[in-house]
């Protein structure tokens, strides 16, 4: 046997006990005649001792021992005379009698330690070096844990786990799919899920009333620090619930993830907000409420006094960052050059201190009467010291957008976005539909499956834009963590659905006809939400990416630098599948 002892459980009452360990030499030190090793495995790190005086030989073994060998060592426990208090087994050393080189390792490209010398591109070419360093282990066992606890979790409320396939036909709306081409049906092709939706929703069907899955997700879009284009969701369904009866579940869900792996105790319900004041008061919907900084409209106060970048304006709005007023013109105008960096795309900002004495000076104070920005003071509830910022635009949403990004940069600026404090929000009452300028018609919220309110129901032949969604999102930290809704499960409504989103009836059946014709067999009424796991997971071990707490990611390009994939395949295979490759210029 390999190993009885791991590295990092061994203590003090160990002492004078023959052990033996296996692992990766950590690092080598040489001290007069003495070599000590620090050995590492998944468990921890034990210093071993080789001594000179009582065996040459063995010592100088040690001493050709290179970084991440693979060794095992056999020797006794031993009290450690210089304690390294930074690890458990800090007490204690291993008198080593016994050596024995596993396998030897050529020097790593970069250092496996917590506080790694190597860069992204590095470290996720030789992500299996990566996943030895304690920090991102410790982002997978974390992972391991959480869906141990979903399991347990969801089955004590008797959900039932059942897999549903990778391979599946295409579908409309959302994110491009990922295809796959079928040899033995030549021209045509599989998808990959961007969620099994309507597989859950013929499992309500079925009569399976309490569903689960840790699904893999596909979903070929632009990638960001929380995408990827394979992803895990905690993908649940119920039949027979209102969007009470879901919430209710999974804020229970949260709040024992909260409890059990991060001994968090959240008590009181999660604040509610609808999508509207979400976007109307934060910007987004998903804001981030660690911190204040609510958007106050200036419309009536700050419109009609020769000010035309106001006067034009279809909108005008701040933020007051507390406390904030001791900064200098440099500060400020790198705030302002932050809202014109074309990701963002304001045309300038305006601002204004309040002083000490309570009187308001602004950057635009020769438009301005004292008496007028003392009403824009008290429309913020602003005090001495404070900082008042504000945008405005010709279009409502995107400025409101553009002050989401101003609010986010202040929060991170005055460190009020501080990792281990959690806000949970539940989101509500989304439109159902909204507007593509690229399709030039309305495209579904949330996926064409979405129940409408009941009392928004006849506005779907007069005015299906106004029309809300019973879907609900949960966000944690302005991080969408799940989201979901009650599903549509009568069939003339959803044919009217796919009307309203422009599908004909021929194309309707095509795509989605075996689900409309499921509901005609008495589908049940049903909901469900999906979290997402990956999003948990980083928001736990309060990482800035999701690559982090996957095991083998791709990276902003969406490729997987480790394998070299994606990559041409061979043209027997493309012969096979009856494709020919014919790039576009420039591809």
């Amino acid at each position: 046997m390999f190993r009885t002892h791991t590295c990092g459980e061994l203590r003090i009452s160990d002492v004078n006990k023959q052990v033996t360990l296996s692992g990766w030499v950590q690092r080598s030190r040489k001290m007069g005649g003495m070599t000590f090793i620090d050995l590492r495995d998944r468990y921890g790190i034990t210093q071993l001792v080789f001594n000179e005086e009582i065996n040459a030989e063995l010592c100088e073994r040690a001493n050709k021992l290179g970084r991440e060998f693979v060794i095992q060592v056999t020797g006794t426990v031993n009290e450690r005379f210089s304690k390294n208090v930074n690890i458990p087994t800090g007490d204690i050393e291993i008198i080593v009698s016994e050596l024995n080189v596993l396998n030897t390792a050529m020097t790593p490209p970069f250092t496996i330690e917590d506080n790694t010398d190597g860069g992204d591109d590095i470290r996720m070419k030789y992500r299996y070096l990566d996943l030895r360093r304690n920090a991102v282990r410790s982002n997978l066992e974390l992972r391991h844990r959480m869906t141990i606890e979903v399991r347990k979790y969801l089955d004590s409320l008797g959900f039932i786990e059942v897999e549903t396939p990778v391979l599946i036909g295409s579908t409309p709306e959302g994110a491009r799919d990922f295809v796959v081409p079928s040899r033995m049906n030549p021209g045509q092709f599989y998808a990959l899920p961007q969620s099994p939706q309507t597989l859950k929703q013929l499992l309500m069907v079925s009569g399976f009333d309490r569903y689960f899955q840790i699904a893999k997700c596909f979903r070929d879009e632009d990638l960001r620090a929380d995408r990827q284009p394979e992803f895990t969701q905690i993908d649940c369904e119920m039949s027979f619930v209102e969007q009470e009866d879901i919430i209710t579940t999974f804020e229970g869900m949260a709040k024992h993830l909260f409890k059990t792996l991060r001994g968090v105790e959240l008590a009181e319900p999660f604040q509610r907000m609808s999508w509207a004041d979400a976007m109307k008061y934060y910007g987004s919907d998903k804001p981030d409420l660690r911190f204040g900084m609510k958007f106050v409209e200036l419309m009536d106060i700050m419109k009609g006094h020769g000010f035309s970048v106001f006067d034009n304006a279809a909108y005008v709005g701040g933020i007051c960052a507390e406390g904030a007023a001791t900064y200098t013109r440099k500060q400020l105008d790198a705030l302002t050059e932050f809202v014109k960096k074309p990701q963002i795309g304001a045309k300038g900002m305006v601002y204004a201190r309040v002083e000490a004495d309570g009187t308001v000076k602004s950057s635009v104070d020769k438009f301005y009467t004292q008496e007028v920005l003392q009403q824009m003071k008290e429309a913020f509830g602003a005090k001495p010291g404070d900082l008042i910022l504000i945008l405005s635009g010709d279009d409502v949403m995107k400025t409101r957008k553009q002050l989401c990004e101003l609010r986010l940069e202040m929060g991170a600026q005055l460190g009020l976005r501080d990792k281990n404090k959690f806000v949970c929000l539940w989101v509500i009452d989304f439109p159902m539909f909204e507007w593509s300028e690229e399709e030039g018609r309305l495209m579904a919220m949330h996926h064409p499956f979405t129940h409408p309110k009941q009392e928004d129901i006849p506005m779907l032949d007069t005015d299906p834009a106004a029309v809300r969604a019973d879907a609900y999102d949960m966000v944690i930290n302005g991080v969408e963590v799940g989201g979901g809704s009650i599903r549509i499960h009568d069939a003339k409504l959803q044919a009217k659905m796919f009307e309203i989103l422009g599908f004909t009836p021929e194309k309707a059946e095509a795509q989605f006809g075996f689900l409309m014709n499921a509901f005609k067999y008495g589908a049940p009424p049903h909901g469900g939400l999906a979290y997402g796991l990956d999003r948990w997971v980083s928001l736990f071990a309060g990482l800035d990416s999701i690559r982090d707490c996957i095991a083998f990611p791709k990276n902003n390009s969406g490729r997987d630098v480790m394998l070299d994939a994606p990559s041409a395949i061979d043209q027997t295979q493309l012969d096979e599948l009856n494709l020919i490759v014919d790039l576009k210029e420039g591809e």
